[in-house]
């Protein structure tokens, strides 16, 4: 493969789509990423109000490779049912995420979930599409969640659709630990 100066550039990939594995698959490139020596950070919107094994296995890495959770766990959208706590999360969290974008303290960011805010309204895509034309040349992120904001599926350079064919919630078997979580 030729390489000039012009190919190597911080990529955006999205994971969206209906299937499961979206959180998994970045990730799964967060790991290569980190084990090619570089400094990743997952922000996990929506997510806190338990433990998953990602977290003790990131632990390992020490400085090098983090994750944050910067909600309370599962949100109520819609109007009057959006709690204000979990808006001031997204707000505040939102913050967390565009300084580690603008940072370049960080190779890789996952922003994992944050299409889900933005389509239940918690977030306006604009600034999230400025943030990331301003990053840092060499800063890749991921962004995961189901529909993707067109504007966010335009300016990325990979988007890859998660299509459920079959799912063991179908027959009545609940979130296994190690799989799920």
């Amino acid at each position: 493969m030729n390489e000039d100066a012009s190919s190597k550039r911080g990529l955006v990939l999205i994971n969206t789509g209906p299937g499961k594995g979206k959180t998994t698959a970045a990730l799964g490139t967060a790991l290569r990423a980190a084990g090619n020596g570089m400094r990743v950070l997952v922000l996990q919107f929506l997510k806190g109000s338990w433990h998953h094994g990602e977290q003790d296995s990131i632990a390992t890495f020490g400085e090098d490779f983090q994750i944050r959770q910067l909600g309370r766990g599962f949100v109520k959208v819609g109007g009057a049912e959006t709690d204000p706590e979990d808006l001031r999360m997204v707000e505040e969290g939102w913050a967390m995420c565009r300084e580690a974008l603008l940072s370049g303290d960080w190779d890789m960011v996952v922003l994992d979930e944050i299409n889900y805010v933005i389509s239940y309204g918690m977030l306006a895509p604009e600034p999230v599409v400025e943030a990331l034309k301003q990053r840092p040349e060499m800063v890749h992120v991921i962004l995961t969640g189901r529909n993707a904001h067109p504007s966010l599926v335009e300016l990325a350079d990979t988007v890859t659709e998660m299509r459920e064919v079959k799912h063991a919630y179908q027959k009545g078997i609940l979130a296994q630990r190690g799989i799920e979580f």
